[in-house]
């Protein structure tokens, strides 16, 4: 049985000074764990799947900084090897903090790097499969009673408003049909390989790492923070922390809808780019009306990841647009684990992010030898050219092509392609930090008077210079004939007087 695809508005960036995301569809909880897999297509799409045959990112850390990761749920068992919280709010291990879409980071760390689920001993998940294979069996009271039970598990699980998050024309069919879409395909899977019961089959969502290791930083993305400092600040500590805790690759599935950062982050970014250590950033969702990608995805050096649909389409609704976009990889529609054991369907670029965080993982440990910014060049280098020629705004240099990125040859690496933030900071810093140059102060005793403050005055612009071009002509011409005029007036009275006098 394959899970309702509900769609949403578009999960993504979070923005900077208040949460932005739309919350995760939830769907119903029966069996669910045995079909999740089935529905990462990136992973057979993007060349995943050939890329584990050399690594699946044993030895890579990944920082994810965001709303905090459940580390207790059974597909990423024995991923989160430690954490912090920045925000206040949380604990000390960087479990999710209470907030609004407190899910997010759980969600985000399975793309990166879930283990799935192993459920071949777990024998109420197959029972309960096996319950909804014998639903064509119930006569129609029976089928009446059972589905006022399920919808009351339902209620039971979400709450009142269940029926908000749950899409009621799916739930409609399924009442209908007794088949929730996808279980037909599922058991054609079975027929194909009757060897391999449904208990023992792949479950949960793995991630594209899914033997990277994870860091959790929570933060609490709200302004004002109730719980302390703002987000400036988290970002700043959250940075500097996962670089000295031995964190390879930082992910951030979080975004503002302004170009610029703040100076404070330049010195916490740098400090990752001086410890070779990669930062993969969301381009932000337009659904959360960021049109331009913002920071930290424009900071330079960092990874910015734009999002797709399942046929390579740019999302119209999930992923922003610039010419500081990268790459692009899936964000529509997407899978994920929820706190305390869920899984939910999902979009936007916050999802397509960790994707592109697992595959610079699975280069890293296919390439240990390569720089952070090598290890960039390769995704760049390999990515399937989609868009208009060159770097394209929405799409960068592509699709992602993981297989390719790993394993495949790509042109030899030249540090001068690629802008680093050192010597972004070099230039556009500088002034900032110059001396800025002025007059002495004026004695007190000199008895000259200081003129009012205010901003010099602007230079004509051209319009203004065609303007006085205009009229400089006419008004020539008009005084030189008055001048003319008085001239022949004088004249005539010159002569007048003369001939009086005779």
């Amino acid at each position: 049985m394959t899970s309702r695809r509900i769609r949403t508005a578009g999960l993504g960036a979070v923005g900077l000074t208040a949460a932005l995301l739309v919350p995760p569809a939830v769907v119903a909880e029966p069996a669910q764990g045995i079909t999740w897999r089935d529905q990462e297509y990136w992973l057979e799409d993007y060349g995943v799947a050939e890329a584990w045959e050399t690594t699946q990112g044993e030895g890579i850390t990944i920082a994810v900084i965001d709303t905090g990761v459940d580390a207790d749920h059974p597909g990423l068992e024995d991923a989160v090897i430690g954490g912090t919280d920045v925000s206040g709010g949380g604990d000390s291990e960087g479990s999710p903090v209470e907030q609004e879409y407190t899910e997010h980071g759980t969600l985000v760390a399975s793309l990166a790097a879930g283990r799935g689920e192993d459920i071949e001993e777990n024998e109420e998940e197959a029972e309960e499969l096996a319950e909804f294979e014998e639903l064509d069996e119930l006569d129609d009271d029976e089928w009446d009673e059972w589905f006022d039970e399920f919808q009351e598990s339902l209620e039971d699980t979400y709450g009142d408003d269940y029926d908000e998050i749950v899409d009621e024309e799916v739930l409609d069919e399924f009442y209908e049909t007794r088949e929730l879409p996808g279980m037909e395909e599922l058991e054609e899977e079975a027929d194909e390989d009757p060897d391999v019961p449904y208990s023992e089959r792949p479950a949960g969502v793995v991630g594209v790492a899914p033997k990277a290791e994870i860091l959790s930083i929570s933060l609490v993305l709200e302004d004002p923070n109730p719980h302390g400092p703002g987000t400036e600040e988290q970002i700043a500590e959250a940075v500097t922390w996962a670089v000295d805790n031995g964190a390879d690759i930082i992910n951030m599935s979080i975004g503002s809808g302004v170009q610029d950062w703040p100076e404070s982050w330049d010195e916490a970014f740098m400090h990752a780019e001086e410890n070779d250590v990669l930062v993969v950033a969301a381009a932000g969702n337009r659904a959360s009306g960021h049109f331009s990608v913002g920071a930290p995805a424009t900071i330079p050096g960092v990874l910015t990841v734009a999002g797709v649909d399942e046929d390579r389409n740019i999302s119209e609704d999930a992923s922003s647009q610039g010419i500081a976009i990268d790459i692009a990889a899936a964000s529509e529609p997407l899978v994920g684990a929820l706190p305390e054991g869920g899984y939910a369907n999902w979009n936007g670029t916050s999802g397509a992010t960790p994707i592109v965080t697992g595959a610079a993982a699975l280069v890293m440990a296919a390439h240990p030898g390569l720089s952070a910014a090598e290890v960039k060049h390769r995704l760049l280098a390999s990515a399937d050219s989609t868009g208009a020629s060159g770097v394209d705004p929405e799409y960068g240099h592509g699709v992602l092509n993981v297989d390719e990125a790993v394993n495949g040859s790509v042109p030899e690496f030249n540090a001068g392609d690629y802008e680093t933030l050192e010597d972004w900071i070099r230039v556009h810093r500088r002034a900032e930090d110059d001396e800025q140059p002025g007059h002495e102060d004026i004695p007190e005793d000199s008895g000259v008077v200081a003129g009012p403050d205010g901003e010099p005055r602007e230079m004509p612009q051209a319009s203004d210079i065609r303007t006085a071009q205009d009229w400089a002509g006419p008004v020539t011409v008009v005084a030189g004939g008055v001048l003319i005029v008085l001239l022949l007036l004088l004249a005539t009275l010159h002569l007048l007087s003369r001939r009086n006098r005779s």
